[in-house]
């Protein structure tokens, strides 16, 4: 299989032409330098390039054809801005406060366009219904019923954008409003999904629609009926395509996050079998899911800022058993159940077992002030999604445990606290 976008590998293209470039421009107190371009491929953000700060500001080039999704992100500050590209250069303004971003402002026709659609179709999603229940309290021929209906009306109208000069806004916008909007429209059938996903042109890879809109397809379906639509569905595409093949991923990926273990299992082993080119975007699929099969070594990761221990890396903890815990200060779920595992914690070590938390937070006090409470190993990237975690290990949920034995071998996959204390026979 083909080695996984390599930054380093590709650095090297970005001394050619640009096809076009991105320029970022930031407040004299933001202290980041550094700064990572991604692309979009499905539901797979992909690393382009990265570039250091030269008087506050950014510039990005890309050699290629590309338009859809984008984002950058500040690593040392953990801050993400997402934007769109059309083949044309984006220029956009980042206003910041104690090194967090609390506003964008974007100078490309494009990206303003985009933005003033999105806060549009916010409005018609969310106010709009409010509006509509306010209006049966006020009579039409007064001033503020005068304000609503006007207001309503706004707000039931459908922004028009210039296909040809806009070709990646209206692509988004007609998509996501058939296929997407909970404004009452009529409920696409399977089929017309299905045409879509066949006959739709290379920005649905770039869009971030596919992931929603086979979701939407799924539930479409029936859950009785999901294998069936699955295979009407990757019929038409053929898994031995480009398209097939990133559908194929997004599919496996939306098993794993449902815990739909036989679905997932069943389309995991169609894509081991197959004997065509694989793909980079099915191949990350692959990889992450081999690392973390039952009797694969689990991969090991160096501490970041470790506490509670004086071990370099996972592989460095010595002990007869350990239980790795994915988890988060804001998740709820680890709000219930780790408080369960902590009850059971002088147990675990008397049998020579550790507990290894890693947290995909993002915000370093609510972290700090969380891991207080927890005797066991604690260490965290603080890059939320962004961290390593989420690749390395297949994780899609909070919280996720493994139990590997003394030579880092997964012996077990427990999805509660419950069947972590089960399989290692605490009461």
């Amino acid at each position: 299989m083909k080695k996984i976008f390599v930054l380093s590998g590709i650095l090297g293209a970005f001394t050619l032409q640009a096809q076009f470039s991105v320029t970022i421009q930031s407040t004299g107190d933001f202290k980041d330098s550094e700064a990572i371009l991604y692309t979009l491929n499905g539901s797979k953000d992909i690393i382009v390039t990265k570039e250091q700060s030269k008087n506050n500001s950014w510039t990005f080039k890309y050699p290629k054809s590309y338009s859809g999704m984008m984002k950058v992100y500040f690593p040392n500050t953990n801050n993400t801005v997402s934007f769109i590209s059309e083949n044309k250069n984006v220029n956009f303004k980042v206003e910041t406060q104690n090194n967090k971003i609390k506003n964008v402002i974007y100078l490309d026709e494009a990206n303003e366009l985009m933005n003033s659609n999105q806060e549009y179709a916010q409005k018609k999603e969310l106010i709009l219904p409010a509006l509509t229940q306010i209006k049966e309290y006020y009579k039409d021929n007064t001033d503020f019923g005068k304000a609503l209906i006007s207001e309503m009306s706004k707000l039931s109208g459908t922004n028009t954008v210039d296909q040809a000069k806009h070709p990646f806004v209206y692509y988004y916008n007609t998509n996501y409003a058939k296929f997407l909007s909970a404004d009452g429209t009529k409920k696409v059938s399977q089929d017309e999904i299905v045409d879509f996903f066949d006959k739709s042109n290379d920005m649905l890879e770039s869009s971030s629609l596919i992931r929603p809109i086979l979701v939407a397809y799924l539930n479409n379906g029936g859950n009785t009926n999901v294998n069936a639509s699955v295979d009407k569905l990757l019929d038409r595409l053929k898994v031995e395509t480009p398209r097939g093949q990133t559908v194929l991923s997004e599919l496996i990926d939306i098993f794993d996050v449902y815990e739909m273990t036989d679905s997932k299992n069943k389309y995991l082993t169609l894509a081991k079998n197959l004997k065509c080119t694989i793909t980079d975007r099915l191949a990350t699929t692959l990889k992450a899911n081999a690392n973390v099969e039952i009797g694969a070594t689990f991969p090991n990761h160096k501490f970041t800022a470790a506490v509670n221990t004086t071990a370099k890396s996972i592989a460095d903890v010595k002990a007869d058993k350990k239980v790795i815990v994915f988890w988060s200060s804001t998740c709820s779920h680890c709000e219930s159940e780790l408080p369960q595992l902590l009850a059971k914690y002088n147990e675990l070590k008397s049998k020579n077992i550790q507990v290894i938390g890693l947290s995909l937070d993002s915000d370093k006090d609510a972290y700090s002030k969380k891991i207080i409470a927890f005797p066991w190993i604690n260490d965290s990237e603080l890059k939320g999604w962004n961290s390593s975690y989420s690749d390395t290990y297949n994780i899609h949920a909070t919280p996720s445990y493994f139990i590997l034995d003394d030579n880092n071998k997964i012996i077990s996959k427990p999805d509660h606290v419950g069947d972590v204390l089960t399989d290692l026979n605490i009461k």
